[in-house]
């Protein structure tokens, strides 16, 4: 009886630990920024590294946008300790499964963690056997007024159409003996005013969701036992800054740093009560217990892992399974860093972003920190949404709401400007949409001919693109779905959920039948059919006639809201010598995106147990377009159709190109891709490919490993629809240890 117990507690303790990942860990300090590594929690950023001897990392929280929607960082803290760390023996750790960093020697031990709950971070210092004086720096490059370069303009939302003189404006920085204040503060005119104006909205203007005006972010960093030391100037790579240092008072085996974070759309005074109510509820030994809880419980949602270590690291370009699987679970680590945020993680590096000279070496990218490609409050929507299709099949439904919140915080926006602009009702939501619902200010045209439709983007990429919001009402539904009744905490989604999706269905319908009747007496064609003209295929098949792409995002998402009506009026997939076709007609080709594959994915119309899977694979592998644009880099979705399609060696091939790792240190920092560095829209797409290799579903049956290579070795637990999880393993070609909750889904492999 003894020994049952003991192998059961063995087989008990083995399946739990194995579903936590492993240590990432450096045995040498880095260079500079671009060899940093990420660490975070709740919707806060850091990079970490380790340069000269001294300990410095970035700071960045979601949402803190300036007055022109720069996404901007909180800082730059550099840690100085004497006698400090003995760099024969040094080591830097990720510790997934807790989800804090390490710097250590064996015997000094520096940790950095942010609090998962509450918008804080902390620096522990433990040396127990010698004592450390500690100078802390905060350093920080925008102390004036400083006018924007032609490039760095595209880290606002005015990008390539600026006006001249165009500025980042100064924070401000207030220093004690107790610590420094750093602020940056929006006036009550920010480019959303501009592009209000712009866009003729001003009527209207008093009813548009703003969340630019009068924002203040920022943060305190608190020190206790150290004084203020001195003031100094300095410069990092290309960006000069003004730093202030404190140090300890006298030296000590312990010691502690903490920040304190806050946006609030108000007065200082606002900005000072928030961080002081932060500051109340701080219990540090609590917290952190509670923040690697949190980051247990993460892990245990779900996992892809390797009978090989997942985490540690094997020969650096390796791209084996296990470094494949290391560099997904590094992924998702950084996005849980803004699972529970208020504002999505950005594609375009979400908050790990570093000095820009040394993602692009061209003297124009010598500029802040703050820089990325493509602005940080606008959303270009067909990036966006690689990055939170994952979460449904990895439970993250927490870290998924942010994206949802964010459409239904600014589909009313986008429902006023049906109304200005037509005369009609539901949300016309656009390719590069602010963070406020209306179209991006460059994207919109700042050249437009007298009598251009109002409500159209000037710009060859983007005309008439505006059903990517319809990706975002399918994550809705299926989350609801996903999650199960036993979960619905994790998402509580509102009643505005169905006016929302509904509000995107019904703009489709009124549109297209007001431009039918613009052009002539009938809304209809002759078969009683909406006519999707002028259309778009994402930016690529422009003004189409019936995208296949929008026909089957509607289709896909009436029939979940089981809107038959609209069903009722929607024309058919265009098939053509055997395979889909783009659309029923097209004019000119303007990208590389071959969206005629999108019934397959995000649309799942074709697919592994669904018919007609011939014609999809006939145009993945002989549509002439679809060769020509193949790739494995950036948001390129080529692995997820191989995958969605059950063709393995296909899958394999671009998977090992697209999760391999990447140029950077860090080997989940891709990029940059088409967009910037570290790419997450590059990262999404792997997860998503790798997820569909391992787990597809069709009605109620779920097929296991469709497209897995059988000598790839993998065990994983995974989420699918109707709150179903599923567990497997395959070893050595054979599928072992399957589990699905509840059992009574159907299961093929």
């Amino acid at each position: 009886m003894n020994k049952l117990l003991t192998i059961c507690f063995l087989l008990f303790t083995s399946l739990t630990l194995y579903a936590q990942p492993g240590d990432y860990e450096w045995s040498t300090p880095s260079k500079n920024s671009s060899e940093s590594m990420p660490c975070g929690g709740g919707d806060i950023g850091m990079n970490v590294w380790v340069e000269q001897g001294d300990i410095l990392f970035y700071l960045s929280r979601s949402g803190s946008f300036d007055e022109n929607n720069t996404l901007l960082k909180a800082g730059r803290f550099r840690v100085s300790l004497s006698p400090g760390l003995d760099m024969t023996h040094f080591r830097q750790i990720l510790h997934l499964a807790d989800g804090y960093v390490e710097i250590t020697d064996g015997q000094l031990s520096v940790q950095l963690w942010a609090d998962v709950k509450k918008p804080v971070v902390h620096v522990d210092v433990s040396s127990p056997k010698v004592k450390q004086n500690m100078a802390v720096t905060y350093e920080n490059w925008r102390m004036q007024d400083r006018e924007m370069t032609k490039r760095e303009c595209f880290q606002s939302s005015y990008k390539f159409a600026a006006p001249k003189g165009l500025k980042t404006l100064a924070d401000k920085v207030i220093t004690t003996n107790k610590g420094v204040t750093f602020l940056h503060k929006n006036g009550e005119e920010t480019i959303f005013d501009a592009t209000v104006t712009q866009q003729g909205m001003d009527a209207v203007k008093d009813r548009l969701y703003n969340p630019l005006k009068n924002l203040i972010s920022g943060g305190k960093m608190q020190v206790r036992d150290m004084v203020l030391m001195d003031s100094i100037r300095g410069r990092y790579a290309s960006t000069d800054y003004s730093g202030w240092m404190y140090v300890t008072k006298f030296p000590k085996r312990t010691l502690h740093l903490q920040i304190i974070m806050a946006n609030v759309q108000g007065t200082e005074q606002d900005f000072s009560d928030a961080i002081a109510a932060t500051e109340k509820l701080i219990s540090r030994e609590i917290d952190r217990q509670a923040s690697r809880q949190w980051w247990n419980e993460f892990w245990q949602r779900s996992y892809i892992e390797t009978p090989a270590p997942s985490a540690s690291s094997p020969a650096s370009g390796l791209a084996t399974p296990a470094a494949l699987i290391r560099n997904y679970t590094l992924f998702r680590y950084m996005l849980g860093c803004n699972a529970l945020s208020q504002w999505p993680t950005k594609f375009n590096g979400g908050l790990f972003t570093f000095d820009p000279e040394y993602v692009n070496e061209a003297d124009e990218y010598r500029l802040s920190p703050d820089f990325r490609n493509w602005g940080g409050g606008v959303h270009t929507a067909q990036n966006q949404r690689l990055v939170y299709w994952p979460m449904l099949k990895n439970g993250d439904y927490d870290a998924l709401k942010a994206q949802i919140d964010f459409y239904l915080r600014i589909y009313k926006n986008a429902e006023e400007r049906s109304r200005l602009y037509w005369g009609h009702e539901g949300a016309c939501l656009t390719e590069q949409i602010e963070n406020y619902g209306l179209p991006c200010y460059p994207e919109y045209g700042t050249k437009r001919p007298a009598g251009f439709d109002p409500g159209l983007e000037r710009n060859a990429w983007l005309e008439y693109e505006w059903d990517t919001a319809l990706e975002f009402c399918m994550m809705a539904l299926e989350a609801e779905s996903y999650q199960g009744a036993s979960n619905s905490n994790l998402l509580p989604l509102t009643s505005d959920l169905s006016a929302f999706v509904r509000s995107c269905l019904r703009f489709f319908d009124e549109h297209y039948q007001y431009l039918a009747n613009q052009r002539g007496a009938k809304r209809l064609d002759a078969n009683g059919k909406l006519v999707l003209y002028p259309g778009s295929g994402g930016e690529t098949y422009k003004m189409a006639y019936n995208s296949t792409s929008t026909i089957a995002a509607l289709h896909t998402v009436a029939t979940a809201v089981g809107d038959t009506a609209l069903l009722s009026r929607l024309p058919d997939i265009t098939i053509r010598n055997g395979m889909i076709a783009p659309a029923l007609h097209y004019e000119r080709v303007q990208n590389t995106e071959p969206t005629q594959l999108y019934p397959v994915f995000p649309w799942r119309m074709y697919g592994v147990g669904r018919p007609d899977i011939d014609i999809a694979r006939n145009t993945y592998l002989n549509d002439s377009l679809a060769i020509q644009f193949r790739s494995h880099v950036g948001w390129k979705q080529d692995a997820i159709w191989a995958a969605c399609l059950g063709l393995t060696d296909e899958a394999q091939r671009l998977v090992t190109l697209k999760m391999q790792d990447g140029p950077f240190r860090f080997p989940a920092f891709w990029g940059p891709g088409f967009d910037w560095a570290p790419d997450h829209n590059w990262g999404g797409s792997g997860m998503i490919a790798m997820q569909e290799m391992l787990l597809q579903e069709v009605g109620d049956t779920l097929y296991l490993f469709p497209a897995w290579p059988r000598d790839w070795d993998v065990r994983f637990k995974l989420h699918a629809s109707r709150g179903t999880v599923v567990e497997a393993e395959m070893r050595k070609g054979k599928v072992i240890n399957v589990k699905v909750t509840p059992k009574r889904r159907k299961t093929i492999y």
